[in-house]
């Protein structure tokens, strides 16, 4: 697992360091370093500690978040593997807030450096289109993940995501994920894994669409 993990640092030339982990001396700079790689210097880079005052997000009670994560994540594959104080650890690297309705958690285009899991509430995932309209690509519930792609390949975000209803959500920004895989191997892996398998069924559902598509032209 070690090795995984310094095989997924490879990659990094010029390693910056979390606050965190530069006090314990740790070379910590897979993510960090990913988001200073971005290509699009145009596109608006948009952080959570920016968004949270943006959205007027307010803290959420830790343990009760937890054991809602924990709830709603564990029984996925992966993270089900896991014991629950080690659901209860991987929830300290997360944030819990609550946000409002009508606010726009994740702006379109812009690149970002979290991801959010929906603990209750509702959020539409918008395509906006270059007049201005919105089409509506879906609506993401409890357990629900939003911005997880930007979170791991610093791309630009492809929707806008707005809070339908009040929504309890928690927050996994680059540092914290950085801090997971480090500090905490086994959770981060099976975090990162959870992320790949629910990425893996979304790009089958988009295929399985596609395809339908074209076999009626």
């Amino acid at each position: 697992m070690k090795k995984l993990i310094e095989k997924l640092k490879g990659g990094a030339s010029t390693p910056s360091q979390p606050a965190s982990a530069a006090a314990s001396g740790e070379d910590s700079g897979f993510f960090s370093t990913m988001f200073q790689e971005r290509s699009d210097e145009d596109a608006r880079f948009a952080t959570w500690a920016e968004r949270a005052r943006e959205v007027e997000a307010q803290p959420h009670d830790c343990a009760r978040g937890a054991a809602r994560f924990a709830e709603l994540w564990g029984v996925d594959r992966y993270v089900a593997t896991l014991e629950r104080d080690e659901l209860e650890r991987m929830a300290q690297y997360l944030e819990f807030v609550e946000v409002p309705a009508g606010k726009e958690v994740i702006g379109q285009d812009e690149q970002g450096d979290y991801m959010l899991i929906v603990l209750d509430g509702t959020i539409a995932v918008d395509r906006v289109q270059p007049w201005g309209g919105r089409a509506r690509l879906a609506e993401a519930h409890a357990g629900d993940m939003l911005g997880e792609m930007s979170l791991l390949d610093a791309g630009s975000r492809f929707s806008a995501c707005t809070t339908v209803t009040p929504c309890v959500l928690a927050v996994v920004d680059a540092q914290g994920l950085d801090r997971m895989i480090m500090q905490e191997p086994r959770l981060g892996l099976a975090l990162l894994a959870s992320l790949a398998r629910r990425l893996s069924l979304r790009l089958r559902q988009v295929s399985a669409r596609l395809s339908a598509l074209l076999s009626r032209s």
